[in-house]
């Protein structure tokens, strides 16, 4: 059953990114800040490995048909990651090291793409 003021959709797509939060947590990374929205942009996850931010998309797909997850990560989706990354990192007075990163979901089988996006 959905959240209340969600719909069935947003409620899939919030335990996917529990899911993916999960994942990286038992690797070691920490957990920062779900959802950053700004105009313009989203993050869904933020986390910290060591010194680096990493701003975190989790796509998912029923399955790897028409590339996958990862392949779904297109030039306009990069844009506004890179956008609201900007927007985010505008709240720390000396920048820190970060990256992108990916989790592609094609079904159930979750994969990690450290570093997928270069901006």
């Amino acid at each position: 059953m959905p959240l209340p003021g969600r719909s069935a959709k947003q409620a899939q797509g919030q335990r996917w990114e529990q899911a993916a939060q999960a994942h990286l947590e038992r690797h070691g990374l920490r957990f920062i800040e779900a959802n950053f929205r700004c105009k313009g942009g989203e993050i869904d996850l933020v986390m910290r490995d060591g010194a680096a931010l990493v701003f975190v998309e989790v796509r998912q797909r029923a399955g790897a048909s028409h590339g996958g997850a990862a392949a779904s990560v297109g030039a306009a989706k990069v844009r506004r990651l890179a956008h609201a990354a900007s927007v985010y990192l505008m709240r720390f007075s000396h920048t820190p090291p970060c990256r992108f990163d990916v989790i592609a979901i094609d079904g159930e089988r979750l994969e990690w793409l450290r570093n997928a996006i270069e901006v």
